[in-house]
């Protein structure tokens, strides 16, 4: 149980973050998507919405659903920042790289809470 609240404590921060710290998000938005402001914003609250719905029992399920959506929906994101910082020559290519992956643990990790107990 544990874990599930610090899950959701992450999730609830980083979207806080989105709205405090918008520009990092701003610069790894694809260039072939509109309105980049805009999707971070967006971004931002349902990872605020989905990290608070995942700590009520009966809301659960449902927002470990929409974190594993979100997810997918955001990796692009993190495709464009590993390109971003690969054409800067910036030494924290590597951390991008293995952001990949980890994204997919993170799938794996909301996908848990998506299962009936």
């Amino acid at each position: 149980m544990l874990l599930l609240y610090i899950m959701a404590g992450c999730y609830v921060a980083a979207g806080i973050n989105h709205f405090v710290h918008p520009v990092p998000y701003i610069k790894i938005i694809p260039p072939q998507l509109p309105f980049p402001w805009m999707l971070v914003k967006i971004s931002g609250a349902f990872e605020i919405i989905l990290g608070i719905l995942l700590v009520i029992q009966r809301t659960r399920r449902l927002a470990a659903a929409g974190i594993i959506l979100l997810l997918v929906a955001v990796f692009p994101a993190n495709i464009q920042m590993m390109i971003n910082y690969y054409k800067n020559d910036n030494p924290y290519l590597w951390v991008t790289i293995l952001r990949l992956p980890v994204q997919l643990l993170l799938i794996y990790f909301a996908y848990v809470y998506t299962r009936k107990r």
